[in-house]
C-alpha cells in the first residue's frame, strides 16, 4: 500500500492516495498498465507460499504481500483498482473486480450458495439478474424466492421461512420502478438465522455516492461498474465489495476458477474514473431532480417515479433514512401505453434511445420490450412494469436543454 495513504483520510483523498506506490511504476504519478499474463517469483519458497495462499491453505500475515502468479487470479492493475475503490464504499474491507456486473453477481452468489440452497431476492431486479435466477440457478438446483421490493414484512417472512436460505439479494432502488427496500430491516432479519445468510445489495443506481449499504448491515455490495463508476459508456466492469473475509476468500476463489477478472487496461481506465464519481453523480442527480419534478405537470404522463416524488409514507421513510440524494434515474409512465412510449423515444433529439445507464449522456429505454423483456406477464405485473413505462438515465448535459427535448417528445407522443 502506498506510503502516501493516511488512515482516516476522507474518501475523496483516499481514492487518490492508497493502493499505489509510484516507486513500483518508475516514479509515474499515476499507475501504469501491466499487461503481463504471468509473473516471476522472487524465490521457489515464494512461489509455494503464493499457491498456498491462493488455495486457502494459508492466510496472509500482517504486513505480508504475496507474489503474483498469473493474471487470471490477480494482477497489479486489479490490486490497485480494488485498493482504491474501498474508501468509496463506507465500512468496506475488501473489493474484487470483475469483467462485467453480471460476472460480479453470479460469481458472488455461487460463492455462497449450492444445490439445495435458496436465494431470497427482491423484484423487480435488473432483467439480466432476473434471467439468471430462472435460466441458471433454478435449473442448477437453487431455489429462488421473489419478494416485491419495498414490502418489508413479506421480505422478513421469506427470509425466516425459507429453508436453507444462504443469500438475500436486494436491489434498491428497484430497476426500473425506483421502489426502495429497507436494507437495515432485511439485515436484522437475516441475523436471526444460524447460519446467517449473506445479505447482498445491488447498489448500482445510487452508489457509491448516495447510498452506503454496509453500515446498514449488508455483507456485500454489488456494482455494475459499467454504469456510474465507469461513467462514460465505454467499458464493461463489475465490482463486489464487502466486509467478511471468509466471503472474500470464497469469491476470489470462484473468480480465479471462472477467469472473469477485469483485464489490466479496463482496470487502469476504471481506476482513473474513481476520483470523479461523486462529481459526476452530483451533477446528474441535480439534473434529474429538476427534470422529474418538472415532468409531473405534463398531462401525457400518468406517473413519474423518482425518490423525491414518493407519496407512500414507508417509501419516504426509507429514502430519508438510507440515502443521501435521490440519484439520476427516472421512470415515467405515459398515458398512451406502448404506442405513446415508442413515440416519445422516437422523437427524443438529445437523449439517446439505448439501454444501460450512468453515463455522461442521457439515455432512455422501454423496459418491457428491452431490459425486462424476458420477464413473464406475472413478473411484470408484480414489478409494476407497464407497457407505457420509460426509464431515463439523466446525464450531465444542461438540464434545461434536456427538459426542452423531453417536452417536445411528449408533445409528439400526445398527438
Amino acid at each position: 500500500m502506498s506510503e502516501r495513504f493516511h488512515p482516516g483520510s476522507h474518501p475523496s483523498t483516499a481514492v487518490l492516495s492508497r493502493g499505489f506506490d509510484p516507486r513500483l511504476s518508475v516514479g509515474s504519478a499515476r499507475p501504469a498498465v501491466f499487461r503481463s499474463s504471468t509473473y516471476v517469483f522472487s524465490s521457489p519458497e515464494s512461489a509455494q507460499r503464493a499457491f498456498d495462499l491462493l488455495a486457502g491453505r494459508a492466510t496472509l500475515e500482517p504486513g505480508e504481500t504475496a507474489d503474483l502468479i498469473y493474471s487470471r487470479f490477480n494482477h497489479p492493475n486489479a490490486q490497485i483498482l480494488e485498493d482504491q475503490i474501498i474508501p468509496l464504499e463506507e465500512g468496506s474491507e475488501w473489493a474484487i473486480a470483475f469483467n462485467s456486473g453480471m460476472a460480479a453477481i453470479v460469481t458472488t452468489l455461487l460463492a455462497c450458495v449450492g444445490q439445495g440452497d435458496a436465494i431470497v431476492h427482491t423484484v423487480p431486479l435488473y432483467g439480466g439478474t432476473q434471467n439468471l435466477m430462472h435460466q441458471f440457478f433454478e435449473p442448477f438446483g437453487v431455489r429462488t424466492v421473489p419478494v416485491a421490493a419495498g414490502r418489508g414484512s413479506d421480505l422478513d417472512e421469506a427470509i425466516l421461512r425459507t429453508e436453507r436460505v444462504k443469500a438475500v439479494l436486494i436491489e434498491t432502488p428497484a430497476n426500473p420502478t425506483m421502489v426502495m427496500t429497507d436494507i437495515k430491516r432485511a439485515a436484522l432479519t437475516a441475523a436471526k438465522l444460524d447460519p446467517k445468510p449473506v445479505v447482498m445489495v445491488d447498489n448500482t443506481f445510487l452508489g457509491p455516492a448516495f447510498q452506503h449499504p454496509i453500515p446498514f448491515g449488508a455483507d456485500v455490495v454489488l456494482y455494475s461498474a459499467t454504469k456510474y463508476l465507469g461513467g462514460f459508456s465505454d467499458l464493461l466492469a463489475g465490482v463486489a465489495i464487502g466486509v467478511d473475509r471468509k466471503v472474500e476468500n470464497a469469491v476470489r476463489a470462484r473468480r480465479g476458477l471462472f477467469g472473469n477478472i477485469l483485464q489490466p487496461d479496463e482496470c487502469w481506465i476504471l481506476d482513473g474514473r474513481l476520483p470523479t464519481v461523486a462529481l459526476r453523480m452530483n451533477r446528474q442527480s441535480k439534473n434529474a431532480q429538476r427534470i422529474a419534478e418538472g415532468l409531473v405537470r405534463r398531462p401525457e404522463i400518468r406517473k413519474v417515479y423518482y425518490p423525491t416524488l414518493f407519496d407512500d409514507p414507508e417509501q419516504i421513510r426509507i429514502r430519508l433514512s438510507q440515502t443521501d440524494y435521490p440519484g439520476a434515474m427516472i421512470a415515467i409512465e405515459l398515458q398512451g401505453g406502448q404506442t405513446a412510449a415508442f413515440e416519445f423515444l422516437r422523437n427524443l433529439k438529445l437523449a439517446h434511445n439505448a439501454v444501460s445507464l450512468g453515463g455522461m449522456e442521457t439515455l432512455a429505454c422501454h423496459p418491457m420490450t428491452t431490459t425486462h423483456s424476458g420477464c413473464s406477464a406475472q413478473e411484470l405485473q408484480t414489478a409494476g412494469i407497464t407497457d407505457g413505462l420509460v426509464r431515463i438515465s439523466v446525464g450531465v448535459e444542461d438540464w434545461r436543454d434536456l427538459m426542452r427535448d423531453m417536452e417536445q417528445a411528449l408533445d409528439a407522443a400526445g398527438r
